[in-house]
């Protein structure tokens, strides 16, 4: 039986990986994001098995316009969309806000109040209230068997300003929402990825120094990738994993440990 997968903001990096992973397994995936253009380039790829739609998921408005245009039955959510708007830079006069490193730096707080409330909500929304709209809207669709899967950070264990909070958020909401959905045979866990290379994530930041010392925080020697995720998503959402909900599951070479 083919399965409904839905991806947000899987146009690129680890949704695109996510979506091809379960495309290749026969399922028919329904990728998500804000940009058109980038989305329409990843179904080229990805093949006929996918569908697209525009969709910011932190607009309720485009995602119960989204509900609708999906099948009355998904099996598989995946909370993809976010990332870090710290490094997206200050608006046109704006405070400058610093980046969030992967060190647990914090961005440096601004002296305006108004910017900092902002700088703070947009990565709430962003990674942690969209993942909370998106499944509440799709919940009446959530098949007995399925999976929603949350993509984390293990910025959420490394003190990283806005963004690592709101990825700490997601991880305690997941306990609350595995309780929920654990009584109609529905798993829920986060994946939290450590360091990925070949993302979008840190816009032009990403040079070599950068690499290798993200590198060198790992026990395996190397940087992790799309694929990496890709594999941890798959798999908490297969027949292997039914037992498992409520978890949050490290992919990060052992850059941060757990007992």
């Amino acid at each position: 039986m083919t399965r409904t997968v839905v991806v947000t903001g899987g146009g690129t990096g680890i949704g695109y990986a996510v979506a091809a992973a379960f495309a290749e397994q026969g399922a028919h995936v329904y990728i998500t994001g804000r940009r058109e253009p980038v989305l329409a380039e990843a179904r080229s790829r990805l093949g006929d098995g996918v569908s697209t739609v525009v969709c910011d998921a932190t607009d309720p408005d485009q995602i119960e316009a989204l509900r609708d245009q999906l099948p009355t039955t998904v099996d598989v959510l995946v909370n993809n969309a976010g990332g870090n708007r710290d490094l997206d830079g200050p608006g046109p006069g704006a405070p400058q806000l610093g980046a969030v490193g992967l060190s647990g730096q914090g961005p440096r707080t601004p002296d305006n109040l108004h910017a900092l409330a902002a700088a703070w909500r947009a990565n709430l929304e962003g990674n942690l209230v969209s993942a909370v709209l998106m499944t509440a809207a799709l919940d009446k669709q959530l098949a007995p068997g399925g999976a929603v899967v949350h993509i984390g950070s293990f910025a959420a264990d490394r003190g990283a300003g806005s963004y690592g909070a709101a990825k700490a958020g997601l991880n305690s909401w997941n306990l609350f929402l595995a309780r929920q959905l654990g009584a109609r045979d529905i798993t829920s866990n986060v994946v939290s990825p450590g360091y990925i290379a070949d993302t979008e994530f840190f816009r032009d930041r990403n040079g070599q120094q950068f690499h290798e010392a993200r590198v060198a925080e790992t026990m395996n020697g190397r940087a992790g990738y799309p694929e990496d995720i890709a594999g941890a998503v798959v798999f908490l959402a297969s027949p292997a994993a039914r037992h498992v909900t409520g978890q949050v599951l490290n992919v990060n070479g052992g850059a941060l440990t757990t007992r």
